[in-house]
């Protein structure tokens, strides 16, 4: 997986490719965690994501409780397959999609 990041004012975009799984979700946990704190906004441009696990899930649950109480969490350009995950788990109705 690659994480690329655009920060402007206090919100960060982070953009993913490749896959969100068991092996590649730690990481990108690591990489939010230091931003937390100083972000008001976070949103995810999805589309270069091939494959999201329960793992991957995980971090956007975390990171919805994080920034809950700020800007939250927007979801960009999940494609159909990654979208059906977020639908079959309940996640399009915790987090805001674009």
């Amino acid at each position: 997986m690659t994480i690329k990041e655009t920060k402007t004012g206090d919100a960060l975009t982070v953009e993913l490719e490749g896959r969100l799984d068991t092996t590649t979700s730690p990481e990108l946990d690591a990489f939010l965690d230091k931003y937390y704190p100083i972000i008001n906004e976070l949103i995810f441009d999805l589309k270069g994501l091939d494959y999201l696990s329960s793992s991957g899930l995980r971090v956007f649950l975390k990171a919805q409780k994080a920034m809950m109480n700020k800007g939250g969490v927007l979801i960009r350009n999940a494609n159909r397959l990654v979208m059906g995950v977020f639908s079959v788990t309940g996640f399009d109705s915790l987090l805001r999609f674009e």
